[in-house]
């Protein structure tokens, strides 16, 4: 009976002892803050009123800066793709895959652990709403890099900004309304879904990028003060998307969650058009300063005090490791972090703070920032600029201070050599099988094109930006494909989307995977316009347009990788159909 009674006394003391674990584990969750990310897209360090921009009003973004801290030089990568594998991962781009913003070279490798992973894992709910432009396929998705919701759109830019085609974990729907304020309606519903949890929130609008749309009274109040269409239009989407900001920052406030949530305000890279920014050299895509310096404010009530200028120099790789300093987290199982935690610098901007090197590339330039100097280099020319005496570069100087210039250079290419080395495997092929994502579009512009004869097969855009097609092919030894990784054999549903005139009816086709084939032929023809787009000036951008899909069989494909090829052995017309993509369904 002792006994008996000894085994209750200690299973109500394991029972006791275990909620009470629970409990704690419970409160310390509840009492870490919540994270709001906004993130826009091609707006520049001058495209805020608080940096001294007379023409333009954002009164929501510099609240933050006002009501928290201001980082005076904060740099990112000079395009989008980048800039956002290293914020989420706190590694340089390089290291995570990414090395473009098209045909595959956007995608972040999955085993890259983001910042949504780390939260997830210590108990907050994960929601990204808007751009994510760092791998379409899963385990790429969001979906698959530790966002629980996901509304808004994979590839580097969109065609149509009112009443368009979104997302929603996979899904697609079709939205209503201005895209940003249908993402800011997504947020604002995630936000309400989990107040009484922590959350973290990454809104990454896609604005000011073209196409140059944005509704009709931003437009007009910009016209007002006498700017011509396209300023009018970038300066009309940034008011906007300060109005969707407020919107957030409101919905806080009537949540009383202001105090408990950490918000930061960024952007991807220099601004998309010649504007004020600063009287800084370059824009987007510069390796100069104004191609990568960009806004940084961070709030948080209580915790942040209101007014502070941090002059020092940081990055993108610093967001994530300030964050997890910031919420006191358990060291998380990262790859190598390039980046360093900026809370010292919150708590007082005025510590002694080490010198430190912020590496840069696009295209064939690579740049380091000190915070003394910027250094730039293109193959064959080497440039030193002072940024405390010439903030505007206006003169190099790499040839008055050799050593400095050769040490740098030194330090660019063993970075940059080491970084390509990574790289030398991608785009990586397009993961097929998942259970997570059974339906796998293989868009156009990330097909490769084996082009026999000259012109003989080519993109709609000769470089192939996002949401491009497949089109000129006029030669039957040229052909598209792609490189798949089937996970799991399997039969499969293989169709195409395509547009194809009536005069250039009748191509017949085969698919091969491996040593397998399926043939089709376009016997339907199907070529509308393209659907309107009410830009407020002409586009760089493909325009959008309705495709059909054609069955064209089932095959089953063995695991691994292989190559997915695409052969017209009959054009009877001028040429064979345009293709947007090819639609792999498992059954």
């Amino acid at each position: 009976m002792q006994c008996k009674r000894q085994r209750q006394i200690w299973m109500w003391l394991c029972a006791f002892f275990t909620l009470f674990l629970f409990i704690c584990g419970c409160s310390e969750t509840m009492s870490r803050p919540n994270i709001l990310l906004i993130l826009t897209d091609d707006q520049g360090w001058g495209d805020v009123s608080l940096h001294g921009n007379e023409i333009l009003q954002t009164p929501n973004m510099d609240r933050i800066a006002t009501e928290g801290a201001r980082f005076d030089r904060f740099f990112v990568s000079p395009v989008c793709a980048p800039t956002r594998a290293s914020l989420l991962t706190g590694r340089y781009h390089l290291s995570t895959g990414v090395h473009g913003v098209t045909r595959g070279r956007e995608t972040m490798r999955a085993e890259e652990i983001t910042i949504a992973e780390i939260l997830q894992e210590n108990g907050y709910a994960t929601g990204i709403f808007g751009k994510w432009h760092n791998g379409a396929h899963y385990p790429n998705h969001p979906n698959g890099q530790g966002f629980d919701e996901f509304v808004g759109f994979c590839a580097g830019h969109w065609n149509n900004y009112f009443d368009t085609t979104l997302e929603h974990n996979g899904d697609e729907f079709e939205s209503t309304g201005y895209i940003a304020d249908v993402l800011t309606d997504a947020a604002v519903a995630f936000i309400e879904q989990n107040k009484n949890r922590p959350f973290f929130c990454y809104v990454p609008y896609n604005t000011p990028h073209t196409p140059f749309q944005v509704p009709d009274s931003y437009f007009a109040t910009c016209k007002a003060k006498g700017l011509d269409d396209e300023l009018a239009c970038v300066y009309g989407m940034c008011e906007n998307l300060d109005d969707n900001i407020g919107r957030l920052l409101n919905k806080l406030q009537d949540l009383g969650l202001t105090d408990n949530t950490i918000v930061i305000f960024t952007t991807d890279n220099g601004p998309n058009t010649e504007r004020y920014n600063g009287n800084m050299r370059g824009r987007k895509g510069s390796p100069h300063e104004g191609g990568s310096r960009v806004p940084l404010f961070i709030r948080w009530p209580e915790h942040i005090k209101a007014g502070i200028v941090v002059e020092h120099i940081a990055a993108h790789i610093d967001i994530l490791p300030t964050l997890i300093d910031l919420l006191d987290l358990p060291e998380p199982k990262t790859l190598p972090l390039d980046g360093i935690s900026l809370a010292p610098l919150l708590d007082n901007p005025a510590i002694e703070w080490p010198d430190r090197k912020i590496y840069g590339h696009w295209g064939e330039a690579a740049s380091i920032r000190t915070e003394q100097y910027r250094f730039i280099y293109r193959p064959g020319a080497m440039m030193l600029f002072d940024m405390l005496t010439d903030s505007g570069e206006t003169r190099d100087i790499a040839r008055e201070h050799p050593e400095i210039t050769n040490a740098l250079f030194r330090e660019a290419a063993a970075w940059w050599a080491h970084a390509r080395q990574l790289n030398a495997a991608y785009p990586p092929a397009i993961p097929v099988g998942y259970e997570n994502q059974p339906l796998v579009v293989l868009p156009g512009h990330e097909a490769l094109l084996d082009i026999k004869q000259e012109n003989g097969i080519g993109y709609n855009d000769p470089n192939g930006w996002a949401n491009d097609w497949i089109t000129n092919w006029v030669d039957s030894t040229s052909y598209p494909f792609w490189w798949i990784d089937v996970i799991d054999e399997a039969e499969y549903d293989i169709s195409i989307d395509y547009t194809c005139s009536e005069k250039n009816l009748g191509t017949e086709f085969k698919i091969f995977i491996g040593n397998q084939f399926i043939e089709g032929a376009i016997t339907e023809s199907f070529d509308p316009e393209p659907l309107p787009s009410p830009d407020r000036v002409p586009r760089k951008e493909v325009y959008e347009k309705v495709w059909k899909t054609v069955p064209v069989g089932q095959m089953t494909i063995p695991e691994g990788k292989h190559r997915l090829e695409i052969h017209a052995f009959a054009i009877p017309g001028d040429m064979a159909m345009d293709i947007k993509a090819v639609r792999i369904r498992k059954i």
